[in-house]
């Protein structure tokens, strides 16, 4: 979906996020299914802030509703300082969007559809040869679009969003049914977005993707926001543990144990040693079994992905207990309610 352009408004005060939202909520059938429950969220400007959770946690409704396709039921809304769906309009040629698999004629070229589709919004159509090169379809620009790949395709709808030169693009699931090739293509168009300035929100179920390519990370559960922050302040709140290859397993294991560490036997050969109160140092470990005459032949730090960090999150949540964000981009944290 490529959002039409609006009319033209004075410049306001500069944003301090992109989007936030406060306690916005969301419900069907009378109120009898909450799909967005109270969610805070709060997307920094520029670079790539990643937009997660699992199928019906309200990813799609939150994006649907900051859009103005979907009319929430409470809360409040700010895209790029206006509050929405209000005064959407004033912002409106400033937001690029994908909420949906766009159409395109399949036999015009990827550079014919874009010229149509500037035509009809009021866009200069020199700004076609520019977005292509942006997502890399340089040179496959008078190729019919029938024979793009899948990640060929979704790249010219993104060049559709870039034609108003946006600040802000919201992308729904943007790597959805593509293979290993497309989804790193389009990492590394929103990873070139982020880094030119611009605010791409995505929403995505693909961990090691986000984690890649975010700057910055929401994780929502059951409608609310479970965690928030950069993605380095999300995975420090995740295990770390050194894995030690040793062959006099059961020996180390009571050594490291007596120095104050949890130890854990992952194979005949393998332990997996962590601190309590904090990440453990391989140094330090090393240096407690050489006291004790033990020679470990492998010493590895290892760390939670955020995959990790999102499953130990979303699978701990539950709908009467309020979760504590991670330290957000500034200001106090609150607990969330609310169910979906």
């Amino acid at each position: 979906m490529t959002l039409p352009p609006g009319p033209r408004h004075a410049e306001a005060a500069a944003p301090t996020f992109a989007v936030r939202t406060s306690a916005l909520k969301k419900t069907y059938k009378r109120g009898r299914i909450v799909a967005v429950g109270g969610l805070n969220l709060n997307v920094p400007l520029g670079g790539v802030h990643g937009f997660l959770g699992p199928n019906g946690s309200g990813k799609t409704t939150t994006i649907r509703m900051l859009l103005g396709l979907v009319r929430a039921d409470g809360g409040t809304m700010e895209v790029l300082g206006r509050e929405v769906p209000a005064r959407l309009p004033e912002i409106i040629d400033s937001v690029g969007a994908i909420v949906e698999a766009p159409t395109f004629f399949p036999n015009f070229s990827g550079s014919k559809n874009l010229t149509i589709l500037a035509q009809g919004i009021g866009v200069p159509t020199r700004r076609v040869a520019e977005v292509l090169v942006e997502v890399g379809l340089g040179g496959r620009e008078k190729d019919a679009f029938r024979t793009y790949s899948l990640g060929m395709k979704q790249r010219l709808a993104i060049a559709a969003t870039l034609l108003k030169d946006p600040q802000l693009l919201i992308f729904d699931e943007p790597t959805n049914g593509l293979d290993p090739g497309g989804i790193r293509e389009i990492r590394d168009v929103m990873r070139n977005l982020g880094d030119a300035g611009k605010t791409v929100l995505v929403s995505s179920h693909i961990l090691s993707e986000v984690q890649q390519v975010a700057d910055t990370v929401t994780i929502i559960g059951r409608g609310r926001t479970l965690a928030e922050g950069p993605v380095e302040a999300i995975l420090a709140q995740g295990r770390q543990s050194v894995r030690v290859g040793i062959a006099d397993r059961d020996r180390a294991g009571g050594v490291l144990t007596s120095a104050g560490y949890r130890v854990v036997a992952t194979s005949p050969e393998t332990l997996r040693v962590e601190r309590p109160d904090a990440a453990p140092d391989p140094a330090a470990v090393a240096r407690i079994l050489g006291h004790a005459d033990l020679w470990p032949f492998e010493l590895t730090l290892e760390a939670d992905s955020l995959e990790d960090v999102f499953i130990a999150l979303t699978t701990s949540a539950q709908p009467d207990r309020p979760h504590l964000p991670a330290a957000p981009f500034g200001g106090p944290t609150t607990p969330q309610g609310g169910a979906a």
